[in-house]
C-alpha cells in the first residue's frame, strides 16, 4: 500500500504544482506524506518553495472540501462506511464530533492542528451543514502555516524528508497559537475598520 501511494505521488509530480493540489485533493493520500516529499522536490530544485506552499495550501482546502461534501450529503452512516478509505475510523470521528460540539465553526481552523481530529474534522462540519465559504476560509488560514511547516522541513531535511512527521508534531501547537492570534487580530482590525466607517458615515 505504501509503495502504491508513493508511486501515485511521483506520478502527480509530473503535473508540477497542479499535481500537488491534485494529490492533496484525494484525501486517501495523507498530506503528512505528500507535503514533506514536496519539500524534498524543492530541495532538489524541481519546485519553488513559495509556489509549492501556495499549491499545498490550495490542496489543503480542496481535500477537506471532499470530506465536507461526504458529510453534508451522505450523513454519518456514509461517513462511517467510507471513512476508513480516508484513514478515519469511528474513534477519530467521535473525537471530531466532540470537538465540533465544544468549539463550533472555529473547529474548521483549530482542528487542523490536532493530530487525532485533523482529517476527521471536515465530516462533522459537513454533517452540521456549516457555511461552505466559512469552512473554506477557516481551512485555508489553518493550512497555510501547516503547509509551510511540512514543506519547509522537507526542504531542510532533504533526503531525510521521511523524518518530518515526527519533528512537525512538536511545532503544530505553537503554530496554532500564532495562527489563531493572527486570525483574531485580522477579525478585530476588520470589525474595527467597519465600525469606523459606520461612525464616519
Amino acid at each position: 500500500m505504501e509503495e502504491l501511494i508513493m508511486n501515485l505521488i511521483e506520478a502527480f509530480k509530473e503535473l508540477s504544482y497542479f499535481g500537488v493540489i491534485l494529490a492533496l485533493t484525494f484525501e486517501f493520500i495523507p498530506g503528512e506524506v505528500v507535503l514533506p516529499l514536496v519539500g524534498y522536490w524543492v530541495y532538489q530544485g524541481d519546485m519553488n518553495l513559495w509556489l509549492a506552499v501556495l499549491a499545498g495550501s490550495v490542496g489543503g482546502v480542496t481535500g477537506p472540501l471532499t470530506l465536507y461534501a461526504i458529510g453534508r450529503y451522505g450523513g454519518r452512516p456514509v461517513v462511517l462506511k467510507f471513512g476508513k478509505y480516508f484513514f478515519v475510523r469511528e474513534k477519530e470521528l467521535d473525537a471530531a464530533d466532540r470537538f465540533f460540539a465544544k468549539y463550533g465553526a472555529s473547529v474548521a481552523f483549530l482542528g487542523r492542528f490536532i493530530p487525532v481530529v485533523r482529517t476527521a474534522i471536515s465530516f462533522p462540519c459537513g454533517i452540521a451543514k456549516m457555511n461552505i465559504w466559512q469552512f473554506s476560509i477557516y481551512t485555508f488560514f489553518a493550512m497555510v502555516p501547516i503547509t509551510f511547516l511540512y514543506i519547509y522541513l522537507g526542504y531542510k531535511l532533504g533526503p531525510k524528508w521521511e523524518q518530518v512527521g515526527t519533528i512537525a508534531e512538536k511545532y503544530l501547537l505553537p503554530f496554532a497559537i500564532v495562527a489563531l492570534a493572527g486570525l483574531i487580530l485580522y477579525i478585530w482590525l476588520k470589525s474595527s475598520s467597519e465600525r469606523k466607517r459606520k461612525i464616519a458615515g
